[in-house]
């Protein structure tokens, strides 16, 4: 079935639907309030980054698809904040509301083997790899890709989580434990001479829009620090942007994608991973930018034209984990101090090692002096209390 309402834009005074309750979910409610939109989230938690700042909050499961139907009947239109939802959820919502972007975006986007053989299927450059369902087939697979490798669960996966690296035949036995016998991907270990990311959107149209390249760099797994635009020559950003075009076009996503890169020593570019929606290396778009990765992420999913996506100044932004919160609370009025610097806090209850808890964004004439001052304001969060 196909509602009516997919007939034209959904405008302003509109319900959009959230399937998730993070930070990602908080940041767009804010964009779709500020636009005039009423926002309602669903997921399993109460008190959410996202159910603080929306309008109604529904806690339920994904599996519990009675409450998922009567989600979609209260709203015009759902998106998502993360892609690890249920297919059968998708399915169910999708048979009331226009769901974007689509269950097959999310179906191919959440599973590492069916994402990288989507992109090896349409040509797009990724490192080697193999499928892996038993001992034998990963001792096969480390022969074809060699040493050192990286041993992934093929579905459901973030930061770092569900992944082991192989140096040496000492590792397989441990590796192949900790899979706990899910299906995995077998990846080469590529020695990349830096991460890179291109946010993008493609609208209800076709239309396209992006952010540029993005760096990133990477502690324990988790995204630290992100600068835009990346210090990369411009001919591997353009790069970027055109093989992420091609990704959002093969794939008919409808809202934001971000395309993860490792660029190899010799200026190759291999996509890394598919996020299909709002990034955490595009946070700086918030501050940094005409329309945000959020905005952008609304426009697209109501049908509206896509935003400028022109940056103001250079910018980078720094991760808040909760490690800081060790020593007690971190020290705010601290990294307030500093003028240019931006501070956004999500909301959860708790702080707990390795969870993002916010972030601050520093922008400046250049993006030297972007990193330096959003890793001072970070470092000032923990100095040492009287």
């Amino acid at each position: 079935m196909v509602s009516a309402r997919e007939k034209g834009p959904i405008l302003p005074g509109a319900t959009i639907g959230v399937l998730g309750s993070g930070q990602l979910g908080r940041m767009f409610a804010i964009a779709a309030r500020r636009m005039g939109y009423r926002v309602h989230t669903l997921s399993p938690d109460a008190d959410t980054p996202t159910g603080q700042v929306a309008d109604h909050e529904v806690e339920a499961s994904y599996d519990d698809l009675d409450a998922v139907r009567e989600f979609a009947r209260r709203v015009d239109v759902i998106t998502f904040e993360f892609e690890n939802v249920p297919a059968a959820t998708v399915e169910a919502a999708a048979q009331i509301v226009p769901v974007r972007p689509s269950g097959d975006v999310l179906h191919t986007t959440q599973h590492r083997l069916r994402e990288k053989c989507f992109l090896r299927a349409h040509g797009f450059p990724v490192t080697e790899f193999r499928h892996v369902r038993s001992r034998d087939e990963l001792l096969s697979g480390l022969r074809e890709v060699g040493l050192p490798a990286v041993l992934k669960t093929a579905g459901y996966g973030y930061d770092g989580k569900g992944q082991t690296k192989i140096s040496s035949p000492a590792d397989i036995d441990r590796a192949w434990r900790a899979l706990g016998g899910q299906e995995a991907i077998l990846e080469a270990f590529v020695d990349f001479e830096r991460e890179v990311s291109v946010v993008a959107a493609r609208g209800l149209d076709g239309s396209f829009a992006h952010y540029g390249a993005i760096e990133n760099e990477h502690r324990h797994h988790i995204l630290d620090l992100s600068i835009a635009p990346a210090r990369i020559e411009a001919k591997v950003a353009r790069e970027a942007v055109e093989i992420s075009r091609a990704v959002l076009e093969e794939l008919k996503v409808v809202g934001v994608m971000c395309v993860e890169f490792f660029l190899a020593r010799d200026m190759r570019l291999l996509v890394n991973e598919l996020a299909p929606r709002p990034h955490n290396s595009g946070h700086f778009t918030f501050d940094a930018c005409l329309t945000s990765q959020f905005e952008q992420q609304l426009r697209a999913v109501c049908g509206l034209p896509l935003g400028s996506t022109e940056q103001l100044r250079p910018a980078a932004m720094a991760n808040i984990l909760g490690d800081l919160w060790e020593n007690g609370e971190p020290l705010w009025a601290a990294a307030c101090a500093f003028p240019n610097v931006k501070l956004h806090l999500y909301g959860k209850l708790e702080a707990r090692r390795g969870r993002k808890m916010g972030h601050l964004t520093a922008l400046a004439a250049d993006v030297e002096t972007a990193r330096n001052d959003v890793l001072a304001a970070r470092r000032c969060l923990c100095a040492q209390k009287t």
